[in-house]
């Protein structure tokens, strides 16, 4: 029996197309792109050749793309940037939402100890947030908005053109994470008005450990690694060439059969939706229609999300009950509680995270074990007992 693997949010199987890109530079062509010899040159074409993909990829120039070790990096960097270039004007606040990835809001508290202040949108029970909400905190000291572009707990796929258009009308600088959004659904960095983008290549079938930081031009990047000249000197430390190379491969065939793609994944996500909610006491988390493709979130109440995670992993299924670097904490989702959800439910949460690499046999085996599971589960549960016995009132 195969195992369902459904946490493509968390990482992505590496694709034959990356993986057959990378060989070469894994072995024969291992030179250093910073050498003047032959061997470095063809490193170093293979960097600028890589470059003008991601580039492609995002509607951008070459030249506005940095690489990097990850969205972690790259988001740190941007974020950092823009606060710095804003200081540097006298203007020291920031805005971005409730519910970012941990890079974004640990760079904001950082920052928020050097003096600056940082307001963090509501994004509503719906996982939204809201484009005339953002334009009413936007201050003459605004340096940087910083918002998410797809969701990595739930899915929902935030405004950006609007967002953009506001932060483009009142000059201020725009950042977005779009680890989970690159390579799955379409991103024109000038159309959006995006001055700032962090993707990550493990999200679309890339190699772990790359990922790049796209800066429109004339935005001067902070250095975030001193130490070499490589990109441009803003970011020190010889190229990761096959990782680099994977990425690139792996973009650039993730945006070619986006539309084929998302069009069965969704199909998937839904037939899984459609009986998962049957279960009593259950809900979705987020807009899935207005979301990334293969992306459900759901909470279950009287059930704790790791006993669901165990005991499904015991029956070949991989799932998360949320971010994948919060995973070992046994608090709740801050993205779950940012919509609103009391810590009981939020804890009972379950992401299933699709790609096109899953199968229909996936989604029945989904289908036939989620609610054996949570039945078990809550059987042995004295908190549902109580919800069944009205001693408590059930919240979902």
């Amino acid at each position: 029996m195969n195992h369902v693997y459904a946490d493509n949010a968390a990482t992505t199987a590496l694709s034959d197309t990356a993986f057959n890109a990378m060989l070469p530079y894994l072995k024969e062509q291992f030179g250093n792109p910073s050498s003047l010899y032959m061997a470095g040159q063809k490193a170093q074409e293979a960097l600028y050749q890589a470059r003008e993909t991601v580039a492609r990829c995002l509607h951008a120039d070459p030249k506005e793309i940095t690489f990097t070790s990850g969205g972690s990096e790259a988001d740190n960097q941007a974020i950092l940037t823009g606060a710095f270039l804003g200081a540097q004007k006298g203007k020291k606040h920031l805005i971005s939402s409730a519910f970012e990835h941990h890079a974004v809001l640990h760079t904001l508290k950082k920052l928020e100890k050097q003096g600056f202040e940082v307001t963090l949108l509501p994004v509503h029970e719906d996982g939204f947030v809201r484009v005339d909400e953002l334009r009413e905190a936007i201050r003459e000291d605004t340096a940087l908005v910083t918002v998410m572009f797809a969701n990595n707990e739930i899915g929902t796929i935030q405004p950006i053109a609007e967002i953009g258009a506001v932060c483009r009308e009142k000059g201020v600088l725009f950042h977005t994470d779009a680890v989970q959004a690159a390579g799955h659904v379409p991103i024109d960095v000038q159309a959006m008005g995006i001055d700032l983008l962090s993707l990550s290549a493990h999200k679309f079938h890339g190699p772990k450990g790359v990922g790049a930081l796209y800066a429109k031009k004339g935005v001067r990047l902070f250095t975030l690694i001193e130490g070499g000249a490589q990109e441009r000197g803003k970011r020190a430390g010889t190229e990761n060439v096959p990782g680099i190379v994977g990425m690139a491969a792996a973009l650039e065939e993730a945006c070619a059969g986006m539309e084929k793609n998302n069009l069965s994944i969704k199909g998937l996500r839904d037939r899984i939706a459609a009986q998962l909610t049957k279960i009593p006491h259950s809900k979705i988390n987020g807009v899935p229609e207005r979301g990334l493709a293969g992306t459900l979130n759901m909470c279950f109440e009287g059930v704790e999300g790791e006993s669901l995670l165990l005991l499904l992993d015991d029956r070949g299924i991989s799932a998360s009950s949320g971010s994948a670097c919060t995973s070992g904490s046994l608090d709740p989702s801050h993205v779950l509680l940012a919509l609103g959800l009391p810590h009981e439910v939020a804890h009972g949460s379950l992401r299933l995270s699709l790609s096109a690499y899953n199968t229909e046999e996936d989604a029945r085996r989904i289908i036939e074990h989620v609610p054996q599971v949570v039945a078990y589960l809550r059987e042995m549960s004295p908190v549902w007992k109580d919800l069944e016995e009205g001693k408590r009132k059930h919240v979902i």
